[in-house]
């Protein structure tokens, strides 16, 4: 499939781009041609043109800054935050993929139903995804 994205994060200098690297490792270990575009202090890296949106599957938006959606209309878009694309990559693109199929209606329903299943239960749910590739982690084995 062919996905693109967007991260962003306040500062724009090292999250955005650690979270496009590791969406773009994954996506092509799973097998999927992406595009990231990243949002920083720099203005805009690898700007996505209307071509590239068009021929999306889905579109993947990894960002704690606000993001303009208008240019992805027509194409099934998931939402999240920088953490979870340097966390959990594999999972926004596994989301991605179900909206692009119709699995799912939107991402905003899967939170809301997430939320609503952590009030019910009355504990709370394990968010992020593996730890062995969080920064710390990467970290700890560089220096190791």
């Amino acid at each position: 499939m062919k996905l693109v994205a967007v991260t962003s994060c306040p500062t724009g200098i090292a999250h955005s781009q650690m979270a496009a690297e590791n969406l773009e490792q994954t996506a092509e270990q799973l097998g999927h041609d992406i595009k990231v575009e990243v949002q920083g202090a720099m203005g805009a890296e690898n700007e996505l043109s209307a071509a590239d949106i068009e021929s999306a599957d889905a579109v993947i938006i990894a960002a704690d800054t606000a993001v303009n959606r208008d240019r992805f209309e027509n194409v099934p878009l998931v939402k999240g935050t920088v953490k979870d694309a340097v966390n959990d990559a594999e999972g926004m693109i596994e989301e991605a993929l179900a909206a692009a199929d119709g699995d799912a209606d939107s991402a905003d329903t899967a939170e809301q139903s997430d939320a609503g299943s952590e009030s019910e239960s009355g504990g709370q749910q394990r968010r992020g995804g593996d730890r062995s590739k969080s920064l710390v982690a990467r970290l700890k084995r560089l220096f190791s």
